[in-house]
């Protein structure tokens, strides 16, 4: 049982299948039943170990988004990120070791609407917001590669470049998505058939959900389509956002070498706020444990020569709030 779920966990993060029964044809692979097969992610769900099948989207394609950091007391950090964890677009809420220690994610239906959000985060919790929004990503897939013996386990992340020839056919296809994003942005419905079941809710048929879909996704709007687990449930106790103050000539090729560690999971340009904030690299780094992410940046630094390099690690305390992005539908929850 132990083994057929450590395959579920890998293989199919990515991939997931675009015909009418995509579960029975996982079970195949998994030599099991597609019912077997739907209990477990169910329960996998349950327990917090699965946060959803479904997509996961290109950054900025259906919507705007951005990382945003605030200095708060620690007596009064509770009650603020209660505050901010009302806000529907809010969907990831972290408290990080640093001046700057509450972080979170906002996404919103486009650019005016998230700057709205972001006054009135303001205003409710009292507390400055420090905006800092995408300027390109280098590795954004957050995928896991799952040992579940524990005795070797790697991150595995796909490059996040974005290619601009292909943004007028994204708008195209966005525009006739509306109503098939809103649906699946929480995941895909664990039943038999889901498309037919997503296909119900909008009056579409069975095939024009799994084309639309497979559409977004050569389009690059869609990044994968699969298992999204939850890392922290599956044994990564331990993150840490690094940041870095990198020549703005040395950024790109900086960022693709930290995107391809074993152990960064993602990686990103952001803007400085200064003289606030003054580093514009960020990468993601998940291990077992502190030591095991130490370890890791110690053999980055060392490895690609980057002690003349300035950088920040902001260790993850407290996790508030963790969910997939909504970009549709805020106003209904």
């Amino acid at each position: 049982m132990e083994a057929m779920v450590e395959k579920l966990l890998n293989d199919f993060q990515r991939n997931f299948p675009l015909e009418p029964m995509p579960f029975e044809q996982i079970a195949q692979r998994l030599n099991t039943s597609s019912e077997q097969v739907l209990q477990t992610l169910k329960d996998l769900q349950k327990r917090g170990a699965v946060s959803r099948v479904g997509p996961v989207f290109q950054p900025n394609t259906v919507g705007a988004s951005t990382l945003v950091a605030m200095s708060v007391a620690a007596s009064q950090l509770d009650r603020v990120a209660a505050i901010i964890n009302q806000f529907p677009q809010v969907n990831h809420n972290y408290e990080r070791e640093h001046h700057y220690n509450l972080w979170f994610v906002v996404t919103a239906e486009n650019v005016s609407a998230l700057g709205t959000t972001l006054r009135e985060i303001q205003l409710e919790s009292g507390h400055r917001a420090l905006s800092l929004p995408l300027v390109r990503n280098y590795h954004i897939d957050l995928g896991f590669h799952m040992n579940l013996d524990r005795q070797h386990d790697i991150a595995v992340v796909s490059d996040g470049c974005d290619e601009p020839e292909i943004h007028f056919e994204r708008e195209m296809l966005l525009g006739d998505a509306e109503g098939l994003i809103e649906v699946i942005q929480a995941g895909l419905p664990l039943v038999a058939r889901p498309y037919q079941a997503i296909a119900n809710r909008l009056g579409y048929s069975e095939q024009a959900v799994i084309d639309k879909l497979r559409n977004m996704i050569d389009a690059g709007i869609i990044k994968r389509l699969g298992v999204v687990v939850r890392h922290h449930e599956l044994g990564y106790h331990a993150n840490a956002m690094v940041v870095w103050d990198v020549p703005g000539e040395q950024v790109d090729k900086l960022g693709h070498q930290l995107g391809q560690q074993d152990c960064v999971t993602l990686c990103y340009q952001r803007p400085r706020r200064l003289p606030d904030w003054p580093y514009n690299l960020f990468c993601m780094v998940h291990g077992r444990d502190r030591d095991d992410v130490l370890a890791c940046i110690a053999r980055m630094v060392d490895g690609l020569g980057l002690d003349v390099i300035p950088h920040t690690v902001l260790f993850s305390r407290k996790r508030f709030k963790q969910r997939g992005a909504r970009y549709r539908g805020h106003l209904n929850g």
